[in-house]
Formats: structure tokens, C-alpha cells, sequence
């Protein structure tokens, strides 16, 4: 289901590809404007946005899984991308203050336990957002995008699988009103766009953007135990045995 690493450098290297990151940018930006000291992850293919904090932030890092695929990132400095297992990520319990995912949760096999690997490296302060396709959007509707690729989710869909692996969502935004089309009038039309789409909170937008909170105290199913179906009944006396007298 993943679409490989060469296909989603391409799409960013393309004029679509560099309006949908500068407009989903700008959607990141508005959640976290400021990353100073804290660590910043990324999982999926979140280098075109991982710029946003690569300067501020303490320490940047981008995990991209294996059956994608992995690229040198930044290019003229060092690596600071590397391929892993999205079930398992290289990082200790609750290191995290920010993750986010792009590219990650449509395209992952099971993305229940990809979230509950998330949840296990994020701070119990920390936050996770999520750029996920729209289900009712325009960009879901063709496969020249990688946001046409794997499982789209409406809201509601969303909302329903981090509650079920321990997250809250606490704020939402939407990206990619302008149409997938790559052509000069819609891409230079594309922030007037965003302002409509977003002023009149029209539903075909590309993306939902997405954050959540941890859980701390997650709830914990409780046993319960099975009463005894047979009642214990009181021991009854043997009779005594009769000695004879010789």
C-alpha cells in the first residue's frame, strides 16, 4: 500500500507539490508556532515540512518505514533520516514532544498499532498531528497525487481510531482546497482557495490536519471473575467405624 520514496520526492519536486507543501505548512504552523527545545519526530515522509523546526527545535528527526523507503535528508547536511519499522521505532519510552505524521496513516498496513508505537514514544506532554487525506475531498479522487493513495478517513473515522489507541483529539484544521490540477491559473489562485474553503468551512478539503493529546490514564479493560456454579455444600461425617471386642 505504501507508495515508494522516489515517487513522493517527485511529487514535492513538482509545482503541485510545492504548493500543497506550502499550504499545508502554513496549516502546521498555525498549531505549532513554536518548537524551541523540544523534539520534534516525524513519521512517514514528513520531510517537506520537517524544515519548519529543523532550525529551533533541539533535536529533528525523520523515520521513514521500510516499505517505502528512505532518502538523505537534509541533502547538504548530516543524515538525519533513517529507515525503520513503524511498529517498533528506535526511541525510548516517552522521549518525544512533538511527532508528526504525514504520508503515515493512510499508507500503513495497521494503523492501529502504528498509533500505539506513537503513543508509546510521545511524552505524556507532548502532541501528535497527523495530515491525513479527506475522505469527502477532491485530492482522494485521483492517483496522480500520493494523497490519492491508501485509506482516506473522514472526521469522524479519524476521531474514532485515537480514541481507540489512547489519543484526544484537541484541535482540527483542514488544507488543500485548490483542485489537484497542475496547471498556472489554480496554482497562482491557490491562497484565495484556502481563504473560501476555509472561511466558508466547505467539506472537499484535500487533508485533514489533526492534533491530539496522550492519554495518560488510559482505560484498562477489568476481568471479571465467573461465581462457582456448583454451591459448596458442608462436609458430611463418615460413620465411625464399629471396633469388636475380642
Amino acid at each position: 500500500m505504501a507508495i515508494d520514496v522516489i515517487d513522493l520526492r517527485d511529487f514535492y519536486s513538482q509545482r503541485l507539490g510545492v504548493v500543497a507543501r506550502r499550504l499545508i505548512n502554513r496549516g502546521i504552523h498555525a498549531h505549532w508556532p513554536n518548537t524551541e527545545g523540544q523534539c520534534v519526530v516525524g513519521l512517514g515522509y514528513p520531510t517537506p515540512y520537517l524544515g519548519l523546526f529543523r532550525e529551533g527545535c533541539e533535536r529533528c528527526i525523520a523515520f521513514m518505514p521500510a516499505a517505502q523507503g528512505v532518502l538523505k535528508w537534509p541533502t547538504a547536511r548530516p543524515a538525519l533520516a533513517t529507515l525503520v519499522d513503524e511498529f517498533s521505532l528506535p526511541l525510548q519510552d516517552a522521549v518525544a514532544d512533538r511527532i508528526l505524521l504525514v504520508h503515515a496513516l493512510e499508507m500503513s498496513d495497521d494503523p492501529e498499532n502504528l498509533l500505539r508505537e506513537v503513543w508509546r514514544v510521545l511524552s505524556p506532554s507532548g502532541r501528535m498531528m497527523a495530515i491525513v487525506p479527506n475522505r469527502r475531498g477532491i485530492w482522494t479522487r485521483t492517483d496522480t497525487t500520493p494523497f490519492g493513495h491508501g485509506r482516506p478517513y473522514s472526521r469522524s473515522q479519524i476521531t474514532q481510531l485515537l480514541r481507540q489507541t489512547w489519543f484526544t483529539p484537541s484541535a482540527w484544521g483542514e488544507a488543500l482546497f485548490v483542485p489537484p490540477i497542475n496547471g498556472s491559473w489554480f496554482l497562482r489562485s491557490a491562497a484565495a482557495w484556502e481563504r473560501v474553503g476555509a472561511a466558508l468551512s466547505l467539506p472537499f478539503a484535500g487533508v485533514h490536519i489533526v492534533e491530539a493529546t496522550k492519554q495518560v490514564y488510559r482505560p484498562i479493560a477489568a476481568k471479571r471473575e465467573h461465581s462457582r456454579l456448583i454451591p459448596v455444600l458442608p462436609p458430611v461425617l463418615a460413620p465411625s467405624s464399629c471396633s469388636t471386642e475380642e
